[in-house]
């Protein structure tokens, strides 16, 4: 098999099994308990939190541990406006009115349905900023949209734009759209689940209020996550309980999980500039394979020449080929891709990225996504070229028959 939908998850990781491991086996106190046990298990939530924000640029506690991206979205993106609610009175009601939230149209869902939900049940105003043909969100135009906002008399609001997408790999300048954000007073969120691993995640650089990270994008297991949430902001838990995680995510701490991530993203780090060199490479070399074995192929995104895309990204459309054909044909023959985000598998429609860069319905349901993991090789990315070929050839003699 050659497993090529790294974006929609990865294995584990064996360095993150073995630090894990003894919080799954003797080491299995309650970090919340008041004797040795939970003491050392609350020793080890806390070097991890410590890990954790070494590689963000932040202080351990501006750590949220989460059950993963979806979870560290939703506390992102409602955690930060609820406080700016006032309440329910017809005073509070009009202060609300005077709330908004700025998305992209290529948001990962988490992030999406967590605005509408802001818009449905709380009137906060919700705009779904447009992005170019690359994908790539206007600086320029998120600061017409700011500045219209001010000028209309809305006091607060929330920015979340993704730094990478999960479809097609465009990289946006967080830091340029962070600077516009905040000079109009609103805060800003990134969700960095496809970032994690490929690009930096300083967020001081960054200039965000909150970053999102999930575990399984990066070696650790399915189920742990990260929200990075700065000191300056209020954040309302949307998870009530025992006031675990400082009072913003209550559950009994999974600390096995919170080392298992700790351990990926520190591992990731460590490893990224050299990862991310090889990776452009393989990438770039697959894709020129590809186009020259299935001319018709079109690059959806940017050219990797003109930067601004994940190295291990290639989102294909196949004009006149259904994309899920495609993808059963590559599985028959041993080559495992996606047709898109894993979150919107088995939804007839087609995505909303593609769409929102312009792209047809039509050609928007041919597409296919490559996401290469890092222990791809040269030899398995030529015969996944081979192997689309082959797929493509098939396909096209059954509609001649």
């Amino acid at each position: 098999m050659i497993y090529l939908d790294a974006a929609a998850t990865t294995p584990v990781r064996r360095e993150v099994l073995e630090a894990m491991w003894p919080y799954l086996t003797g080491e299995f106190g309650n970090a919340s308990s008041h004797h040795e046990l939970g003491a050392r298990a609350k020793d080890a939530l806390e070097d991890a939190r410590a890990s954790v924000a070494s590689v963000l640029g932040c202080r351990p506690s501006e750590v949220v541990f989460t059950s993963g991206g979806t979870e560290s979205d939703n506390l992102a993106v409602k955690g930060l406006v609820l406080p700016m609610i006032a309440g329910a009175t017809p005073a509070a009601a009009a202060e609300t009115a005077r709330v908004h939230v700025a998305v992209s149209s290529i948001e990962h869902a988490a992030v999406l349905e967590s605005a509408r939900y802001l818009q449905r049940w709380h009137g906060v105003d919700v705009t779904e900023l447009p992005v170019n043909s690359g994908g790539l969100v206007s600086v320029e135009e998120l600061d017409a949209y700011l500045s219209a906002k001010s000028a209309a008399g809305y006091s607060k609001g929330l920015v979340s734009i993704m730094y990478a997408n999960n479809e097609v790999g465009t990289v946006q300048d967080i830091s340029a759209l962070s600077a516009v954000a905040h000079h109009y007073g609103a805060l800003f969120h990134t969700d960095a689940v496809q970032a994690a691993g490929w690009l930096s995640l300083d967020v001081s650089q960054l200039g965000v209020d909150a970053l999102s990270i999930s575990g399984h994008k990066l070696g650790a297991p399915k189920g742990c996550g990260v929200l990075f949430a700065s000191r300056a902001v209020t954040l309302e838990p949307i998870i009530n309980g025992g006031g675990q995680e400082r009072g913003l995510r209550s559950g009994t701490e999974g600390v096995a999980n919170a080392v298992g991530i700790a351990t990926a993203l520190t591992l990731a780090e460590t490893e990224r500039e050299a990862t991310s060199r090889r990776m452009t490479e393989l990438r770039n070399g697959f894709l020129s394979r590809v186009r020259e074995l299935v001319p018709s192929v079109v690059l959806t995104g940017l050219e990797p020449a003109e930067g601004n895309r994940l190295p291990n990204n290639a989102s294909l459309i196949l004009p006149g080929f259904n994309g899920e054909s495609v993808l059963l044909e590559l599985e028959r023959r041993g080559v495992i891709c996606s047709s898109g985000s894993a979150c919107a598998a088995g939804s007839t429609d087609p995505s909303h990225v593609l769409i929102a860069m312009g792209i047809s319905e039509d050609d928007a349901r041919t597409a296919i996504r490559f996401s290469l993991p890092s222990t791809i090789t040269a030899e398995d990315l030529e015969r996944a070229a081979t192997l689309l070929s082959q797929s493509i050839v098939h396909l096209a003699n059954l509609r001649l028959r």
